[in-house]
């Protein structure tokens, strides 16, 4: 074992970190690959050992990771997300949420064979999910907007009521076998959790009233909700135990629905904060396993537990609370199967573990092997079936990467077109209606509206579109876009068209700092792609092969033809920027804007071409 802290520390980031970076490589469920790392450096190679090394401060980070983690995806919960889906949303997080517990409770005493008291306090806990494998989930999956919002709101609200019954259900049992516990513990109880509620709503409240009043600088900003965050969650969690998770999701619902205009740079900082909790808790918590627990899963009681869990309570228990619902019996099979584990059910049942134990409940002591058998069992089978059960039920939007053309025009319009009889989803956003008449006519999906609106979020599903291109004729607003979808897309994949003024100083300092990668070459601007588009220049497809390669196309294609981008055999595209080319391979198809002439000429060399093989067919 490595005796070194700062060591250590090291080691779990970049583990974690990592795990992320090949689970996007290889498009497989980043929850699965920290999960194999935490186990490889921990108990079976015994690298590390997290809780022992940390001794006393483990439980108090693990415990303020997770409340970040859980104010960040609550966060992003906007009751203007579940229009048309309130019904469905408010059935699974309260009666779905019960008839789990009931069923979950019944699996643990007479399949896992935990007595009665035991069995209550872990079904309590078993009904959650959580943010912190549903959010990596949803990112992979890329479900359709109506499943993926279930799934999100069902895992961020439900995490802390499942700590709250397994509270709940301990509470329950001290006051029926301990003298000392009155009905006064269990009053208090819910006036914790009431009061953590109502603290979470008012710091909530208080954040936004300080931001909106310009009583906090911008760049305090973040660090204060970080902060506050903390607050809520330590006095309400320092009360009553696992409250502190109910004020923290109360804190982010409620700054989420008052729509403040900081609100968009909090939920990036969060963001960014969060995907590095996730990765370095999941190690922490699966390298502290021991090789006993690790063993102990192997138990017949277990494993049959864990099945009775995914294949019986989960679907039953979404299938009833849904009944008379809209959703479709395709929508409800996805909901009733996805249902992983995660950072939440692991670290507090290792506290209700402990704690069952000191009040006499043997057969407490499986209840670290079951948590994390199910744990790992629910992220495995559901991280590598949800994409493919999405597709099998056309509720996953298709996997090759769309583009997002922002600005209606004649070269936008013939670009879109183009994209379309390449399979590529296409879309073209605009607030004119005039401007997207010719669109309109082309048969291009559109979307009327202000992209740069906070309405936008809500009424366009950007999901399927990994690029965006900014082709207005301002240079300042295809900045101002590209910019504003750095979070969302990455810089790698957002474009803007060249600037009509590159001579001034200004504009080419600015291009450094904000806005997109430029397209194609340079001076090649608005106008000139417009122009060409009205004089009657094409877009032209040409595939690269073993024996057509790409220095014999440059050698023959005309000194006007304009290299616009390279679709890859794998789907995705590469364009070509100013200063920058895509390595174009066997396989590639490139796409150019070329004279009609020039394209008239390769038409008729082409059918001159086939007529001379049939005439030389004929006379053979």
């Amino acid at each position: 074992m490595i005796d070194s802290i700062l060591f250590n520390l090291m080691l779990i980031g970049f583990l974690g970190i990592a795990s992320q970076w090949l689970a996007w490589r290889f498009r497989m469920p980043a929850i699965v690959v920290m999960s194999i790392a935490g186990l490889l450096v921990g108990p079976i190679f015994g690298l590390i050992d997290p809780k022992a090394d940390f001794g006393d401060m483990f439980k108090p980070i693990v415990s303020l990771a997770v409340a970040i983690i859980l104010f960040e995806g609550s966060l992003n919960l906007d009751f203007r997300e579940v229009r048309g889906l309130g019904k469905p949303v408010f059935r699974i997080v309260t009666f779905g949420a019960l008839l789990a517990w009931i069923f979950g409770s019944l699996g643990a005493h007479y399949v896992a064979g935990l007595s009665w008291a035991v069995a209550f306090v872990i079904g309590g806990l078993f009904i959650v999910t959580g943010p912190t494998v549903i959010l990596p989930l949803l990112r992979q999956a890329k479900l359709k907007p109506r499943p993926a919002a279930i799934l999100k709101w069902e895992g961020i609200v439900v995490d802390p009521f499942g700590a709250l019954l397994a509270v709940f259900a301990f509470e329950i049992i001290n006051f029926l076998i301990s003298e000392h516990v009155t009905a006064t513990s269990l009053l208090l109880f819910f006036a914790a959790s009431i009061f953590a509620g109502v603290f979470g709503w008012l710091v909530g409240k208080f954040t936004a009233f300080i931001f909106e009043k310009g009583h906090v600088p911008e760049f305090l900003k973040s660090p204060v909700v970080f902060v506050l965050v903390l607050a809520s969650f330590a006095i309400s969690d320092q009360i009553m135990h696992e409250t502190g998770l109910l004020a923290v999701t109360v804190m982010g619902m409620t700054l989420a629905n008052m729509h403040i205009s900081s609100i968009d740079d909090m939920r990036h900082f969060k963001e960014n904060i969060s995907v590095l909790l996730i990765s370095t808790i999941f190690v922490m918590l699966t390298a502290s396993l021991s090789v006993d627990t690790l063993l102990r899963i192997f138990n017949w009681n277990i494993v049959a537990f864990v099945l009775l869990m995914l294949f019986i309570v989960r679907p039953l228990s979404i299938w009833l609370s849904t009944i008379g619902t809209d959703l479709s019996n395709k929508e409800k099979l996805l909901v009733g199967w996805i249902a992983p584990r995660g950072i939440v059910a692991l670290t507090v049942s290792s506290y209700f573990a402990s704690v069952l134990l000191e009040k006499g409940f043997e057969d407490a002591s499986i209840l670290t092997s079951l948590t994390f058998a199910l744990v790992f069992s629910t992220v495995v089978a559901h991280g590598f079936t949800i994409k493919w059960l999405a597709k099998k039920l056309d509720l996953a939007i298709d996997e090759q990467p769309g583009v997002v053309i922002v600005g209606g025009n004649s070269f936008s319009t013939e670009l879109a077109k183009t994209l379309q009889e390449l399979k590529i989803p296409v879309l073209i956003a605009d607030s004119s209606w005039q401007r997207l008449i010719p669109v309109r006519k082309a048969g291009v999906p559109f979307y009327k509206g202000e992209i740069l609106s906070e309405q936008t979020e809500y009424y366009l599903d950007l999901t399927p579109y990994e690029y965006m291109i900014a082709a207005t004729e301002l240079d300042s607003y295809n900045a101002l876009v590209c910019t504003t979808f750095v979070p969302e897309i990455g810089r790698n994949n957002l474009f803007q068209l060249s600037l009509r003024n590159q001579g001034e100083v200004d504009l080419e300092d600015m291009v450094h700092t904000i806005g997109g990668r430029i397209l194609f070459q340079e001076n090649v601007t608005w106008e000139e792609l417009n122009k060409r588009i009205e004089r009657g220049d094409v877009f032209r497809k040409t595939s690269i092969t073993e024996k057509y390669r790409f220095e014999a196309y440059l050698e023959e294609r005309d000194e006007n033809t304009l290299l616009l981008f390279a679709l890859k055999p794998s789907g995705r595209i590469e364009f070509f920027t100013e200063g920058a080319s895509p390595k174009i391979e066997q396989g590639d198809t490139i796409v150019s804007l070329t004279q009609r002439c020039k394209e008239m000429k390769k038409i008729n060399e082409k059918l001159a071409e086939q007529r001379e093989n049939n005439q030389n067919g004929n006379v053979k």
